[in-house]
C-alpha cells in the first residue's frame, strides 16, 4: 500500500499547489495510517524539507494524486 501511495503527487486543495511526494507513513497499533511524511518539492539549490500531513487532512485519493487540505 505504501508503494502505491508513494507514486502519487500530494496537492493542497487550500492553495492548489503541489506539496511533494510521500516518503514515509506513521501507523497506529492497529496498522492504520495516522500521518504521512511528505518530501517537499526540491528547488535548485536547497531541499524543501519534509512536512507531516495527518490522515484526517486527506480529502480524496485519486489515481495519480492525493488531495489534502493544509491551510498553513
Amino acid at each position: 500500500m505504501l508503494s502505491d501511495l508513494q507514486t502519487k503527487d500530494i496537492i493542497n486543495v487550500f492553495d492548489g499547489k503541489k506539496i511533494g511526494m510521500i516518503i514515509d507513513v506513521s501507523l497506529d497499533r492497529e496498522g492504520k495510517i495516522i500521518e504521512m511524511s511528505v518530501q517537499r518539492r526540491k528547488f535548485i539549490f536547497f531541499s524543501g524539507g519534509t512536512v507531516k500531513i495527518k490522515w484526517t487532512q486527506i480529502d480524496k485519493i485519486g489515481k495519480d494524486v492525493i488531495l489534502v487540505n493544509v491551510s498553513n
